[in-house]
């Protein structure tokens, strides 16, 4: 899997992604440090990268069930860090077998994005 992480996304988080043997993009090496969301989403759709985010602002950008014209990001894939930032690289590791299981249904289905909350306490996917 690729994965691009936004701004405010611990290092760690991508540390653990390359452990697992994903391929990992920082927003900050390919995009000026101003770029707006959508920019940022953007990017992570034509990389064929799932985005990783630690704030709700994507959550308005590309949600699961799109009203009119938000159907723009229909191949966007978001894992969304709802959780404490120290916290973050650990709970994605803890996530992991999770989150390759959701890919796999993703790459099956009829609608390929993955959408998934990792939160202190929970693990959540949107289908």
């Amino acid at each position: 899997m690729r994965f691009l992480l936004d701004h405010n996304v611990p290092v760690s988080v991508g540390d653990v992604l390359r452990d697992d043997g994903h391929t990992v993009e920082l927003v900050s090496e390919i995009l000026p440090a101003d770029s707006a969301d959508p920019v940022v989403a953007v990017a992570a759709e034509l990389g064929d990268a799932i985005l990783v985010s630690l704030d709700a602002d994507f959550d308005k950008i590309a949600p699961r069930i799109p009203v009119g014209h938000r159907m723009r990001f229909r191949r966007l894939s978001r894992i969304s860090l709802k959780c404490n930032p120290v916290r973050a690289a650990q709970r994605m590791a803890l996530a992991m077998s999770f989150i390759k299981l959701e890919w796999s249904i993703a790459c099956i289905s009829a609608d390929p994005r993955m959408i998934i909350w990792i939160g202190n306490d929970v693990l959540r996917t949107h289908r």
